[in-house]
């Protein structure tokens, strides 16, 4: 009889370890976690390979996929496509910044397209060839306006024999040209990455970024392992958010409205592409 109550509480207890594991995993995923989802728009097909977005006003974002030389103008109030400008050929398009009447779209060599009056009749489209494209084995997939300082950034998501940094390059607006220079690096053998469990060169790889329009932070996307590096706006490391991949299956494109709401757009994978309303939770 002893034996047998023995075994009850022996078992009662492994029931009771168990559980409060469980409690604590859940707790830790939360933590790691640390964001919220407020809105999700599902994307018609035709954007199934939405690679950037950029706000532009009235609840509308301008969107350019992988594929085609298309302006997608999506509205996020009536969740239709409103609009398509047809800009170029067919190429890998990897981001787009609107700087007033202006469209700017990059592509992963480096080569930015200019389209003026984008919204207009007739839009014009200029080809840039930086120097940043004259750089050997470069696949640069992030692009943001910078409009305090009259200039596009680029962020670098890979380069050749350059594994351990990754930079963060400006096309300056007056002259159409950019610095031979990077404005700041990423090291990836920062503290902040040491969580992270990938080798080195694959700590963090930049394919989208963005600056708040009230911290004037940088956020920059990772979509290869999904996660979020916020750093000040000289570059340096603050916050890294893990993102799950039930949620971000491929994101690519990141966006704020002017109050500082954050979107983030993902290809499409297991379901539609889509675009995020995403809040998170700050240290």
């Amino acid at each position: 009889m002893k034996k047998i109550i023995f075994g009850i509480l022996v078992f009662i207890g492994g029931v009771l370890t168990i559980s409060a594991c469980k409690g604590k995993a859940s707790e830790l995923q939360h933590e790691t976690l640390r964001y919220e989802i407020i809105e999700k728009w599902e994307l018609p097909n035709a954007l199934n390979e939405v690679s950037g977005i950029a706000w532009i006003g009235d609840n509308r974002v301008a969107c350019v996929q992988d594929e085609d030389g298309i302006i997608f103008i999506y509205n996020l109030k009536t969740s239709t496509k409103e609009k398509e400008i047809e800009f170029g050929t067919g190429g890998d398009y990897e981001g787009i910044a609107v700087v007033g009447k202006d469209a700017y779209v990059l592509r992963s060599d480096g080569i930015i397209l200019e389209v003026s009056g984008y919204l207009e009749e007739n839009p014009q489209v200029q080809r840039h060839v930086t120097s940043i494209s004259q750089l050997p084995g470069i696949n640069i997939e992030g692009l943001c306006a910078d409009p305090v300082n009259n200039r596009l950034l680029l962020a670098m998501k890979e380069r050749k024999d350059f594994n351990e940094y990754k930079e963060v390059y400006a096309f300056d607006l007056n002259n159409k040209a950019s610095a031979e220079n990077a404005i700041f690096s990423i090291d990836l053998s920062d503290p902040i990455f040491k969580n992270v469990d990938e080798k080195l060169t694959e700590k963090f790889t930049p394919g989208e970024m963005n600056i708040h329009p009230i911290t004037g932070e940088f956020f920059i996307l990772d979509g290869t392992r999904p996660k979020l590096l916020i750093t000040e706006n000289d570059g340096r490391p603050k916050e890294l958010f893990m993102l799950n991949l039930e949620d971000f299956s491929n994101p690519e494109g990141l966006t704020f409205s002017p109050e500082g709401e954050l979107y983030i757009s993902n290809e499409a994978e297991d379901g539609p592409a889509n675009i995020l309303k995403v809040s998170f939770n700050r240290n």
